[in-house]
């Protein structure tokens, strides 16, 4: 089944031609549609759709699909790393690493609703998907130079994966820049400034 917000055409900022990346509403509008991305990636296997819906989401905005990160319980693609094609500065975030919330339809509505539960539970950091992200971000931040070219985002459990990973990295001296959309809990909201502003 087809939903017009899948259509990047249809729901996509298409007043976008050019990105002035000093602009925190022209960065927000990106990471949200990476992040969209990542939802219709998942959704386009799911269905098997040929062609896929999700390309244009990234690269409207002169984006790669760098690579797709997958649940190795249930092999859904639950996050995906983005590469700008031709950075134009230092400023420019070369690397967005995007997470997908929970799909409440498909084959993946299973695991998403474990890992909301594990949410709730403040285990989300034990799960499988989490270390797979986090290895995924540190694997990124290992093979840069300048740590400043790397956001995290994320909507909702894919949110609340982004902060983890962002709140880990900050552990351990690096800062990386996160556009976060509804986290799943109202508690975490002052650490989503903090990871913000920093």
């Amino acid at each position: 089944m087809l939903f017009q917000t899948e259509v990047f055409e249809l729901s996509g900022p298409l007043h976008l031609t050019t990105i002035d990346w000093t602009n925190p509403d022209h960065r927000r509008s990106v990471a949200s549609c990476l992040v969209q991305g990542v939802y219709i990636i998942e959704r386009d296997r799911q269905e098997n759709r040929q062609p896929p819906l999700a390309p244009p989401w990234w690269q409207f905005f002169n984006f790669d699909l760098h690579s797709q990160l997958i649940d190795d319980a249930d092999s859904c693609i639950f996050g995906a790393i983005y590469k700008l094609k031709n950075p134009i500065s230092e400023s420019t975030r070369s690397y967005i690493i995007a997470f997908r919330g929970t799909l409440t339809k498909g084959n993946s509505f299973l695991r998403d609703l474990d890992l909301d539960i594990h949410i709730i539970k403040n285990g989300l950091h034990e799960t499988s998907r989490f270390e797979i992200a986090m290895q995924a971000v540190k694997n990124l931040v290992s093979g840069q130079t300048s740590k400043s070219n790397i956001w995290l985002t994320g909507h909702s459990l894919g949110s609340a994966m982004a902060l983890l990973a962002g709140k880990k990295m900050a552990k351990s001296g690096i800062l990386l820049d996160s556009y976060l959309f509804n986290p799943p809990l109202a508690g975490w909201v002052p650490c989503l400034f903090v990871n913000l502003h920093r």
